[in-house]
């Protein structure tokens, strides 16, 4: 029996009436598939603020603090290593790096790839500062920021990053169904996975920020009215490593 937001498991009351069917916060039947997301570690990139896309980039390396940002992050999920089952990364050098790093503290010996969590790429804007892209192209940034179907610089569009994203998903949760997995991606991909999640339209990504090496929490399974509709719920947000044990 599954119970809905306010307790209720969807069948009829005193009176007759028919509560609302459960939308989230259960996990009726088989285990629910979790993704413990993580954003990679500082890069140059990231400190100069320049934009950094995915493989066709200039694809810079962690630096000395993004490393030490990810062990961090590491250690603080290491109590649940036994919880993940296994690591995930996008084929971008500063994600498989950070999964490496995350894999050691994990104590597990592979990081599998994704090419569909890769960062959206940027053309000709990759590795220019927010302030160089507005001056040298201001009529395009102006149109970047009023439409999700706009690829910058030659790049990716918001829309067709979300195309490939859920289509990551998919393989995912077909792949790992009821499992634990830790993936390692970028900005994008995983504020349009919460969006996703969370029913929200793309352009709340504007309004979502993430810190490097930071944890989100997503939990997906099967329910809904007729029981058999994809759902999901987010448990973590933005979290970075602290005394307090991580909860997985």
């Amino acid at each position: 029996m599954t119970a809905g937001l306010d307790g209720s498991d969807g069948s009829a009351g005193a009176d007759g009436t028919k509560a609302a069917p459960a939308r989230g916060w259960s996990f009726p039947g088989q285990p629910p598939t979790r993704l413990v997301l993580i954003r990679h570690g500082e890069t140059d990139h990231t400190t100069e603020r320049r934009f950094s896309g995915g493989l066709l980039s200039a694809n810079p390396g962690l630096n000395d603090t993004g490393r030490s940002q990810v062990q961090a992050t590491a250690e603080w999920l290491a109590p649940v290593a036994d919880q993940i089952d296994v690591v995930l990364a996008s084929p971008v050098r500063r994600t498989r790096e950070s999964a490496e790093i995350v894999a050691a503290g994990l104590g597990k010996h592979e990081v599998l790839i994704d090419d569909g969590f890769a960062e959206m790429e940027f053309g000709t804007w990759d590795g220019m500062t927010f302030v160089e892209v507005s001056e040298v192209f201001p009529e395009e940034l102006q149109t970047w920021f009023g439409s999700m179907d706009h690829a910058p610089g030659g790049g990716e569009s918001f829309r067709s990053v979300e195309k490939r994203v859920l289509e990551g998903l998919d393989r995912v949760l077909t792949t790992y169904a009821g499992k634990t997995v830790a993936l390692v991606s970028h900005v994008t991909p995983i504020k349009t996975l919460v969006a996703h999640a969370l029913e929200a339209p793309l352009t709340s990504l504007y309004r979502l920020e993430l810190t490097p090496a930071s944890v989100t929490v997503l939990s997906y399974f099967v329910g809904g009215e007729n029981g058999d509709e994809r759902m999901a719920s987010m448990r973590t947000f933005n979290a970075t490593p602290s005394a307090t044990a991580f909860p997985l």
